[in-house]
């Protein structure tokens, strides 16, 4: 199927409650397993258990709900006409690691994939939808729960409980071999491994650098707002500045001018590294900057979601994954 450029048909919500359900196609037993007929779409609902990570999940993890709290009533919403969605879980080495999978519901294949990396709370509702938003796009979006061994998000009670006992044990290491994996349990579902991408937010926005310059098969990334530097130890011995210049796939930087944890200094010696590279790829890579952009610019559950920037990001990203996946 080809790709679509353009931004998928969504709606937002209405209300701040969690009675909202949405109505969708499952994908086989053997590839997703089943969804619920009435899929929850609180934005606060959070994967709990560790054996069955559902997204109907009831309770709401307090460190997202610290960060996601008040839900806006601009949460997009996009429903599941045209693809097919929902859980599975694919293999990773010796362990299954719990997978969110959205293709569309059209022919069979192969769909070029997108790995969705999630941001620090793993795979919760948000995450889904943008991997619903990519299979109207005519893509196979598949989002895999890295954090699965070390921990789940939704158990703890603060960001700095999550950043401290999950994501710091974390290791790049671990998270690029997950991403191969991924790569290859999406390639025996019906897709395109010759036509693959990798997109991110926050935690998954630095995933997304790092990856572009250790993974081959990889065409093109998506980094939003991803940090760019920070300690260097045995489990995060490199950064994005470290690999600009060893860029593998293109990468496309999505950042706001006023997001306070990556100053724009920090930015500007990433687009500067990319601007003087030996490396043709890493020349070919940019980054935009959103003006008075928070950090989080995407994420329309929180209060920090920028409806422009956001709908200019998404619209930019499109575009260049459709520019160097064809």
């Amino acid at each position: 199927m080809s790709v679509q450029n353009s931004t998928p048909s969504v709606q937002t919500t209405e209300k701040q409650s969690q009675d909202g359900n949405d109505h969708g196609k499952h994908m086989p037993d053997n590839v997703i397993s089943s969804v619920q007929n009435s899929v929850q779409r609180d934005t606060h609902s959070h994967i709990k258990s560790h054996t069955r990570r559902r997204l109907v999940a009831g309770s709401v993890a307090a460190g997202f709900a610290q960060a996601s709290a008040p839900v806006w009533a601009q949460a997009v919403k996009t429903d599941f006409a045209g693809i097919k969605a929902g859980e599975s879980n694919m293999p990773a080495g010796q362990d299954s690691i719990p997978v969110y999978m959205a293709r569309p519901d059209t022919g069979t294949g192969p769909w070029p994939v997108v790995v969705v990396v999630s941001e620090i709370f793993g795979v919760h509702e948000y995450i889904a939808d943008v991997c619903r938003r990519f299979a109207k796009a005519g893509y196979m979006a598949v989002a895999p729960e890295f954090f699965y061994r070390i921990g789940d998000p939704g158990s703890l009670a603060t960001i700095a409980e999550i950043q401290s006992q999950i994501v710091s044990q974390t290791a790049d290491s671990m998270v690029m071999a997950d991403i191969g994996h991924a790569l290859d349990w999406a390639g025996k579902q019906g897709g395109d491994l010759r036509r693959a991408a990798i997109t991110g937010f926050c935690w998954g926005g630095r995933i997304t650098w790092l990856a572009c310059a250790h993974h081959p098969q990889l065409k093109a990334g998506v980094a939003w707002y991803g940090r760019l530097t920070g300690d260097r130890n045995e489990r995060f011995p490199r950064h994005p500045l470290d690999v600009a210049d060893t860029l593998k796939a293109p990468v496309l930087g999505l950042y706001g001018s006023a997001d306070t944890g990556i100053p724009m200094p920090q930015v500007e010696q990433m687009q500067r590294k990319l601007r003087e590279s030996n490396n043709p790829v890493s020349r070919n890579s940019h980054i935009r900057v959103f003006v008075d952009a928070p950090h989080a610019f995407h994420a329309d559950y929180r209060a920090t979601y920028r409806e422009g920037p956001a709908r200019e990001g998404w619209a930019d990203a499109l575009a260049w994954l459709k520019q160097h996946m064809t």
